[in-house]
């Protein structure tokens, strides 16, 4: 792995983990289905109109298709609309930390449903990740966590870990702005047929709520988006999604320093662990050379 995939992989990693603290703001004044909704509605049709104007094609394969459908559904609407709502009673450091355990449900579910071989350092790798989020989990419960925010934010990352087994043919064969914003048009649309059922549509506007609303449009959103599909098509999946390590550290951080969540002792223990069963799971599943 070359500087430049390092440097997009901790870049990626700081955005990826910045989206629970600023999605904290933004639920904290606005219903959070439609607020995404929107957030992706804007996002989206950026991208197809930048996409448009570099030449790239409305056109896709059928696995690109596929793909976007799937992405759009598993990623976009149910993984970050769950984080979305869980967030207006879940702390922001929790819900990275919970969300960062979906290269371990990747893992898992490849070792239990397609069979793939795991070896020793995977299996402990698995055993470590989960306790570490557990741990940090029973912790905030016994702390007043709201169990059914948890709940949320567990079955948005197994959400995640479908669409992630699906980047593979979003990324490959070209168009990926396109593939990009069709993929958040998507989510628009689910999410926005669920919202207006569901939520009531009152706002508070602030210069907090728009900045933070602005900066989940242009870096959550779409900067790490496409960053995300091009370190993967230049170092592959596996080892792209090594860098989900940095992200408890790193959604921990950036929740203290905007929000002022706490760091407790059995955080950093949690973290530490869990970060290090990822980075061994991951590890363990790239291929030496022969």
């Amino acid at each position: 792995m070359d500087f430049r995939a390092i440097a997009m992989g901790l870049c990626f990693s700081l955005m990826w983990s910045s989206a629970f603290a600023t999605a904290r703001i933004i639920v904290a004044a606005a219903p959070p289905l439609a607020s995404l909704s929107l957030r992706f509605l804007i996002s989206g049709l950026l991208a197809v109109v930048v996409a448009r104007a570099l030449g790239q094609r409305w056109k896709l394969t059928k696995g690109q298709a596929r793909s976007v459908l799937v992405f759009g559904l598993c990623q976009n609407a149910i993984y970050l609309g769950l984080n979305f709502v869980a967030l207006q009673w879940t702390e922001a450091s929790l819900a990275a930390i919970i969300a960062s355990s979906m290269p371990l449900i990747v893992a898992l579910l490849g070792w239990g449903l397609r069979g793939e071989k795991v070896s020793a350092i995977g299996l402990l790798g698995l055993l470590a990740g989960f306790s570490g989020v557990a741990l940090v989990m029973a912790s905030r419960v016994s702390g007043g966590a709201d169990p059914f925010g948890i709940l949320l934010c567990l079955a948005g990352a197994a959400a995640l870990a479908v669409a992630t087994l699906t980047v593979r043919s979003a990324s490959s064969g070209g168009n990926l702005l396109m593939i990009v914003g069709l993929q958040m048009l998507v989510g628009s649309v689910i999410l926005g047929v669920v919202a207006v059922v569901s939520e009531p549509l009152t706002v508070q506007i602030s210069g907090k709520f728009l900045l933070a609303f602005v900066y989940q449009i242009m870096v959550p959103g779409l900067a790490a988006t496409i960053l995300w599909f091009k370190l993967v098509g230049r170092v592959g999946a596996v080892k792209a999604a090594a860098f989900h390590f940095l992200n408890p550290f790193f959604g921990v951080l950036i929740a203290a320093l905007l929000l002022g969540e706490h760091i407790h002792l059995t955080d950093m223990i949690g973290v530490a662990i869990a970060a290090a069963g990822i980075l061994a799971v991951q590890l363990s599943r790239i291929k030496t050379p022969a």
